[in-house]
């Protein structure tokens, strides 16, 4: 049990049964965390009722911090999760997680409420029944789009608290065609607001629909030989579609959607929208997560979009998610009408590929940004990380390899991958000492343990994963290495040639990746080259064995003299092909040692090199 402090000893027989949030304090007031729960009496008790050891590092740190408590019901559990994003973003509770630089990005904001709106940027979200478009993690973006309003629209750029404040004459916006003076009465609140509610659709994305209107206006303007005012609209006109021709269709189908992708690098993540209306790719937002370690990615995800999803008004009728999140019934609940779904095939998984690539490549961004990264990883990386439930993308990763020649020498291969490619300055490979005949299970601990034991010993970084080429057998010998080493909680799997399965560690059942998987692709092409590394070793040691051999025949040859051969020479066959004059050259030899060498050569048999199998 944890002690408890006695300020939230005496509230805690008091709390309810329902629904609401508590906040964790520290003994100067500070705000720890800020939680949900579907009843809050044992929900806050439950911080209390286990024992340390099983609890997170994050979490145990903070109740050792927690000096008071505080507590607020809501009707619903769904209610409490709108509430703790709300708290979250006011407060920054630092064992919460944390929506990177949440309230820098702008708005547009519209508003809608007034008499005769106005349109202007933003970065306080308030829920005072104006419409805002945002965020724009792209502050250019948000800045062509504003510029095509005020070259389109006339939106009032005045600060006036219209009708109630008029000024007396119009400003020099109305002079130079900027404004059409509704503030004078030259402009009826009808046509005013007409106007604001094509702003508010070329805003939305519907820009086809704002450039029918106009050009309907332009036609009605002309055939009433209005033609000042059709020149006007034409020159809109154009502008509106200047604005459609970048813009890239996605879905042929003309959907509107929201695409949420998620990318996860240890203790940070980040998220990725993708905004489709009429089919058409409009804009991409994203947020950066920190703080995330032992949380889940259902609860990442669930964070981020009751924290920075459920406010906006402009969301779409579906939202796509790359998996299930934690509680989403609940935010279903909060979304109202925009459904949920999680696609696993066809053109909707297609968006979610797109948007996470996307988040991908964010997080990359970061990562190199903060300096916590030497180059990008490939994508291949994210998905293998992804299909074996590692929180820590696999940046680097180790294969091993064993590989005997006739049951008579074994040898065994050890290669690093860095970002998706191999890195073969850390290539290694190993002769097997201890282990007498065939035995793959005792060489692949013995190579395993000789590695890592000199890994440490040399204070070099470890690798993210260690794959093991070989069934459950070998995984198990690995591990074994491993803990005895203290490195039990490097991610361990193994793949195994038959069916190409992965055996995970602590799953008791194989796990079998689609063939077109990019992550199955990469094991399998480090396994492919730690197999080649180790064949190659195999076939080199063969070869000297050989020439050693028939050196070793040859009276007056030692072996000071049978190593610089080797070197020079290579093999038995390339010192008869040398003659006379290139084995003079050596040291320790002459033209008449030379002479005789190639004469013994000559009288004796060459030897065949054995055949070699993994």
């Amino acid at each position: 049990m944890i002690s408890v402090p006695e300020t939230v000893a005496a509230k805690l027989p008091h709390l309810p049964e329902t629904a609401g949030v508590y906040l964790w304090k520290a003994g100067d007031g500070t705000i720890l965390y800020v939680g949900k729960a579907k009843r809050l009496r044992s929900r806050v008790r439950s911080y209390f009722a286990v024992d340390h050891r099983t609890t997170s590092v994050k979490t145990h740190a903070m109740v050792g911090q927690i000096g008071d408590l505080e507590t607020i019901v809501v009707p619903t559990e769904a209610h409490a999760l709108i509430l703790e994003a709300n708290l979250i973003k006011e407060y920054r509770p630092r064992f919460n997680i944390a929506l990177r630089d949440d309230k820098s990005y702008p708005y547009i904001k519209v508003t809608i409420q007034d008499p005769f709106p106005r349109v202007y940027v933003t970065r306080h979200l308030v829920d005072d029944g104006a419409r805002y478009f945002g965020p724009y993690t792209d502050v250019g973006a948000m800045r062509r789009a504003l510029n095509v309003v005020k070259r389109i629209f006339t939106v009032r750029s005045c600060t006036y608290d219209m009708p109630r404040e008029m000024p007396e004459r119009p400003c020099l916006d109305y002079s130079i065609g900027r404004c059409k003076a509704p503030c004078a009465l030259l402009q009826s609140q009808a046509e005013y607001r007409a106007m604001i509610d094509e702003v508010v659709a070329f805003l939305d994305g519907r820009a086809e629909e704002v450039t029918k209107r106009v050009r309907e206006r332009m036609e009605l303007a002309a055939e009433a030989l209005d033609f000042e005012r059709a020149a006007e609209l034409r020159d809109a006109l154009k502008h509106l579609e200047k604005m459609e021709e970048p813009t890239v269709v996605v879905r042929v189908d003309g959907g509107d959607s929201d695409v949420v992708g998620y990318a996860r690098d240890g203790d940070d993540a980040s998220v990725a929208i993708l905004r489709i209306r009429g089919g058409k790719l409009l804009a991409r937002e994203h947020r950066f997560l920190e703080n995330i370690d032992d949380e889940s990615d259902a609860r990442v995800l669930t964070v981020y979009l009751a924290g920075s999803y459920v406010g906006p008004q402009e969301r779409a009728p579906e939202l796509y998610l790359p998996f299930d999140v934690e509680d989403g019934d609940l935010l279903a609940a909060a979304l109202g009408t925009t459904r949920i779904l999680v696609p696993q095939r066809g053109s909707k998984r297609d968006l979610v590929d797109l948007a996470e690539q996307n988040a991908r490549h964010l997080l990359e961004e970061f990562k190199l940004a903060s300096l916590e990264a030497d180059e990008r990883a490939a994508d291949p990386v994210y998905e293998l990380a992804r299909a074996l439930g590692l929180q820590k993308i696999p940046r680097s990763f180790v294969c091993f390899d064993i590989s005997t020649t006739q049951g008579t020498d074994t040898v065994g291969s050890c290669v690093w991958f860095e970002n998706g490619r191999p890195k073969r300055a850390e290539y290694r490979k190993f002769k097997v000492k201890t282990v007498t005949g065939t035995d793959d299970f005792a060489s692949m601990r013995e190579v395993v343990q000789r590695y890592f034991q000199r890994r440490v010993s040399e204070e070099k970084p470890l690798p993210d994963l260690v794959v093991i080429d070989g069934g459950k057998g070998q995984l198990g010998m690995a591990a074994d290495a491993l803990r005895e080493l203290g490195l039990g909680d490097l991610p361990l799997i193994s793949l195994a040639k038959r069916d190409e399965e992965i055996f995970v560690l602590g799953r008791s059942e194989s796990l079998r990746l689609s063939r077109r998987s990019a992550g199955l692709r990469l094991l399998q092409q480090a396994r492919d080259e730690a197999h080649r590394f180790a064949i190659t070793y195999n076939r080199k040691r063969g070869a000297m064995r050989t020439v050693t051999s028939e050196l070793l025949q040859i009276p007056g040859i030692g072996p000071a003299k049978r190593r610089e051969l080797l070197r020079a020479f290579g093999s038995v066959q390339g010192i008869r092909e040398a003659g006379v004059d290139e084995i003079a050259k050596i040291r320790g030899f002459n033209h008449a040692r030379a002479a005789r060498l190639l004469e013994a050569l000559a009288a004796s048999s060459p030897t065949a090199p054995s055949r070699v199998s993994a």
